[in-house]
């Protein structure tokens, strides 16, 4: 239905889960694999679901004051892009690391690039960048982490950055990150 308003005003401001995330989570704990920005996210949706306690506090707590952005606009807009694509990369990383480790300790023998290519051709996950996760586990089969494949190393060492920054003025200006 057209309301007229932004699309963001709009959308309920409650996320629902399946329990994937949270069975993902209890995994890497089992398997002693780091996974926190999947575990933050389930835990985002958890404070998601609390809205009318997330509506009451708000009425009592207050964050810091709204203040318009000062600066180059095009390069703030890059800097976001960046650390997007850095996060993003490093999500796919914790998510193949705890593949690994489960195949590991199950003695699964995944192939780690052929998962990247299901994921591309049948799944919700349908990022391009899926190709240059083949590539880097054709070129060795045996990476420990994806940010240790030269191809990822060097965007993690060119946009760390502009994650940095960003966070800085999420934090700064109250925004969860």
């Amino acid at each position: 239905e057209e309301t007229g308003k932004p699309l963001v005003d709009v959308i309920l401001d409650k996320a629902g889960q399946k329990g994937t995330g949270k069975w993902t989570s209890q995994n890497a704990l089992d398997l002693g694999v780091p996974l926190p920005i999947i575990t933050e996210s389930v835990f985002a949706r958890f404070i998601s679901a609390m809205k009318d306690e997330r509506v009451k506090a708000s009425k009592l707590l207050s964050g810091p004051a709204v203040k318009p952005f000062e600066g180059d606009r095009d390069r703030f807009i890059e800097a976001v892009r960046r650390a997007l694509y850095m996060s993003k990369i490093c999500s796919y990383a914790q998510g193949f690391a705890q593949m690994k480790a489960a195949s590991d300790e199950y003695n699964w023998n995944l192939q780690y690039g052929n998962i990247a290519m299901i994921f591309r051709g049948g799944c919700i996950i349908r990022a391009q960048f899926l190709q240059k996760i083949k590539e880097a586990y054709d070129r060795d089969p045996q990476l420990p982490n994806l940010l240790l494949d030269p191809y990822f190393k060097e965007i993690v060492e060119n946009y760390q950055e502009a994650l940095r920054e960003i966070i800085a003025v999420a934090v700064m200006r109250g925004i969860p990150v």
